[in-house]
């Protein structure tokens, strides 16, 4: 089970402060259990480990399967929460390099709209047998959509349209929009994500675990790990006894006390989707309303020679969350140089996970020194179980501590003001007045100094 040490948090959040938060923590969770919280619409995420569905899970591991011994590549189109917890394990539980992995290579598209790289994806394709795997609930959405014609372009000159919807696998909503009409009029493979499932919370549906299959990952132990930390929160509604509420709570306390920015440290670099996931999170959730704790991340020890400066000596606005995980898959013994002409012979024979602990702990005494209150998630090991866990975890954490704020952690309304104007400007059908607005505008950009 994930674990929570805060210590250093102290004295912005100390035993008192957590003692006078609890009757708050007490009530929205009852509210976020009972249904009757903001969004309450969108609630499958809570529940959905729990009730898995053997059927749908079989499915997706005899796919992947069929897909890791026929396929070169899987594409997973998909931008936001279609993509981002998919790679999150991808990259936290593969070898670290491409090549010491098995089945095919895994590629994304879809989460920007560089030309560059969508002409390189293009050519890198070329001659290899891929399997495309387009995740959006509408399938309007810009990026991904663009991304799909691409490759949808590409796959019926290259191939028989009986083989094209053999490599297309659509995961979309179950009653509506673009993407299922085209999974059911051209006959694509097609996986569901539930309605009530919003795409940041959609890692533990199929638009998270048919990827993660794909790269050889046990998504059963996965689903273990986040039914594991489903029961624990349901059952265990008190700070003392819930590490995911004692964080929601602390990272209240800490906003209440004027810090409106948490970093999420990682102390191994095959976390850093997994922190990108947590952005996406915890930012769309909670930045609302001129609301909101701003989520940053750091790679460590890497970091620590940049941004390190800042955190150690910089505005006092911020606080940390180290995650660390505890064991590690293989053991590297720093060696001995004769004569020492580096002057770290006094490291010799010891193990580098030992080393990179100590830069840890050194790391969260001098930045609490320095007024950077820290806390510390401790992960068991790195492998599916406890992702599973660590996923629950961050899920029913900034559920928590969005209704604390007092917003909807459910909802997005600030993603659409920039598609707005940009479907104007691409000229989108209707929106002349709005175009000929915002090109005045930009005038007026371009033409100042």
């Amino acid at each position: 089970m994930i674990k929570l040490k805060m210590p250093l948090l102290a004295p912005e959040v100390d035993a008192a402060a957590l003692k006078a938060v609890q009757p708050a923590v007490r009530r929205v969770v009852d509210q976020l259990y009972k249904g009757r919280c903001p969004g309450s619409d969108m609630l499958g995420w809570r529940d959905l480990p729990l009730k898995e569905d053997s059927a749908e899970l079989r499915q997706i591991q005899k796919l992947a399967r069929k897909i890791r011994q026929k396929a070169d590549l899987f594409i997973v189109v998909g931008i936001g929460g279609s993509y981002l917890g998919a790679r999150a394990a991808i990259e936290g539980l593969s070898p670290a390099l491409p090549g010491n992995r098995s089945g095919p290579e895994i590629l994304f598209l879809g989460n920007h709209l560089d030309a560059d790289y969508a002409a390189e994806l293009l050519r890198y394709i070329k001659g290899k047998k891929y399997y495309v795997n387009v995740i959006s609930k509408s399938g309007t959405t810009t990026e991904p959509g663009i991304a799909f014609r691409l490759l949808l372009d590409h796959l019926r000159r290259t191939l028989p349209a009986k083989k094209v919807k053999e490599r297309v696998i659509a995961t979309t909503s179950p009653v509506k929009g673009a993407l299922l009409a085209m999974a059911e009029e051209f006959g694509f493979h097609k996986f569901i994500i539930p309605e009530d499932v919003g795409g940041r919370f959609s890692v533990l549906t199929p638009v998270g675990l048919l990827p993660m299959a794909v790269a050889g990952i046990d998504i059963g132990k996965m689903l273990k790990g986040a039914a594991g930390m489903a029961r624990h929160c349901s059952e265990n509604r008190t700070l003392g006894k819930n590490d995911a509420l004692k964080y929601a709570a602390a990272r209240h306390l800490l906003y209440l006390a004027g810090k409106p920015i948490e970093i999420l440290g990682v102390w191994n670099p095959a976390l850093l989707y997994l922190a990108e996931w947590w952005k996406q999170l915890f930012g769309e959730s909670e930045g609302k309303d001129k609301k909101g704790i701003f989520p940053a991340s750091v790679g460590l020890t890497t970091d620590l020679h940049s941004l390190g400066q800042y955190i150690q000596d910089g505005r006092r606005d911020l606080f940390e969350t180290f995650l660390v995980i505890d064991k590690n898959r293989r053991k590297v013994a720093i060696p001995e140089l004769e004569g020492d002409p580096d002057q770290l012979g006094f490291l010799a024979g010891q193990q580098l996970a030992f080393a990179n602990q100590q830069a840890w702990r050194g790391t969260m005494l001098a930045h609490r020194a320095g007024g950077t209150p820290n806390m510390t998630l401790h992960i068991g090991k790195r492998d599916a179980f406890h992702f599973g866990e660590l996923f629950y975890f961050f899920e029913f954490a900034v559920a928590v501590s969005g209704l604390l704020l007092g917003v909807n952690p459910f909802d997005q309304p600030g993603v659409e003001a920039y598609k707005k104007n940009m479907f104007a400007l691409l000229g989108e059908p209707g929106r002349e007045e709005e175009r000929r607005a915002l090109e005045e505008q930009l005038l007026k950009i371009d033409d100042s100094e």
